[in-house]
């Protein structure tokens, strides 16, 4: 069995194609369980983020066209071409890859910390759907654990960053002050609670949240000093709305261009700043063609982050050295998974002797037979059972001249060189 990862990211898919290759989260289930039910795979997760959908499987052989073909099936692009946006990784290949992942080294912004919690909402969806085994359960943990020792042995996370801070570095660089502005964010995930913290930090006047469910709005809302809609009270706000910020997870667009046109006319075209950072888009792309927005998506925002590459670059180099080490350490762990059978099979053999002469000894001190005479039979006979079958073989194999049985076979009962 292989260990693959077939998926798409921000660097080889734009965003039309990867919101249609996106999984919903109330759908990932079925689409685990669905995947599973190939003859080829065994073990299964998904990834799903804005800028990346992933699949991690366990696959009989290396013909990775099964899961290409169930991929597009899922997500309704038949006919299509999708093998062009596609990358794919196999065993020490994954492994590396989702190290790096784990640790922000194949973000979009070097080091952004969000990635670890959405791996560990991957894993636990697979987890919750009965498509995590041992080999995936092993590779999320140490991916995790690797993560953990980058961040804390080098500078990758310092003064973290993430998508939502760049939205906000963008917005500054719109207007020069946020003081007297007021933002509108969509949804009331991770991202929307980031936006609003950095929002909070750099003093913005007003913070709007609509969500879908009010309650989540309306406790997040409350962390920040602003307050909460619901969705449908969305059109009633939008003309107070300087900055936009949208992260949802649905399927359909939230805000179109005639909601945002209305919204224009009662500004009387005072700009707005509209970032959406969903991904299938929570903003019509046709909002760009009014005057007086300025739209950007997830795409547009790797140009604001470049300058916190350098500074970035020297952790990075230190992180890719852990996770080589890490690496190796996994497939160590991968390597014994093949002797497994092999040590249950030789415990049970001596365990069935054990037993047996246990039991045979039990009977004759039940006959009267002295308790030392019984030990010395049971030390006697079960030495003999055991040693027979290595002690025939290493015979036979001095009989080939198969020293190299020979040789295996000092080390394994860890014997001295006769030699000395």
């Amino acid at each position: 069995m292989a260990i693959l990862t077939l998926g798409v990211n921000h660097t080889t898919a734009p965003v039309s194609v990867r919101e249609r290759l996106a999984f919903p989260a109330d759908h990932l289930q079925f689409a685990l369980q669905d995947l599973i039910g190939l003859p080829q795979v065994g073990e299964a997760a998904i990834l799903s983020t804005c800028n990346r959908t992933e699949v991690y499987c366990e696959l009989e052989g290396r013909d990775q066209r099964p899961v290409v073909d169930w991929m597009r099936g899922q997500r309704q692009l038949d006919g299509q071409d999708i093998a062009q946006y596609l990358y794919s990784h196999v065993d020490a290949g994954t492994i590396r890859h989702m190290f790096r992942v784990a640790c922000g080294l194949d973000s979009m912004i070097l080091g952004e910390p969000q990635i670890l919690g959405q791996m560990k909402t991957a894993y636990q969806a697979a987890r919750d759907a009965g498509t995590a085994g041992k080999v995936l359960t092993k590779l999320f943990h140490h991916t995790f654990a690797a993560a953990k020792k980058v961040r804390t042995d080098t500078a990758i996370g310092c003064s973290p960053v993430s998508v939502a801070f760049a939205a906000i570095r963008l917005a500054q660089r719109i207007f020069d002050d946020l003081s007297d502005l007021t933002a509108i964010l969509i949804g009331a995930g991770e991202t929307i609670e980031l936006t609003a913290r950095h929002l909070s930090e750099n003093r913005i006047g007003h913070i709007i949240i609509a969500n879908r469910t009010f309650d989540r709005a309306h406790t997040l809302a409350n962390q920040f000093g602003g307050f909460a809609i619901s969705l449908e009270e969305l059109p009633k706000h939008l003309a107070r709305a300087d900055i936009i910020v949208a992260s949802t997870g649905s399927p359909l667009p939230i805000l179109g261009k005639g909601s945002i046109e209305s919204a224009l006319r009662s500004r009387r075209h005072k700009p707005m700043f509209i970032v959406d950072l969903a991904v299938p888009r929570d903003i019509e792309p046709e909002v760009e063609q009014l005057q007086d927005v300025y739209l950007y998506t997830v795409d547009d925002l790797q140009h604001t982050v470049e300058e916190n590459l350098k500074t970035r670059q020297e952790a990075a180099l230190q992180a890719e050295e852990i996770i080589d080490l890490e690496v190796e350490h996994f497939l160590a762990w991968l390597r014994a998974q093949a002797a497994t059978d092999t040590i249950r099979d030789v415990r049970s053999f001596a365990e069935q002797h054990r037993d047996a002469a246990l039991e045979r000894a039990l009977r004759e001190l039940r006959r009267g037979k002295s308790a030392e005479d019984a030990l010395r039979w049971l030390a006697e006979t079960l030495t003999n059972k055991i040693i027979h079958a290595p002690s025939s073989q290493i015979w036979q194999a001095g009989v080939n001249e198969r020293a190299d049985i020979v040789a295996a076979a000092r080390e394994i009962f860890q014997l001295k060189d006769p030699e000395t």
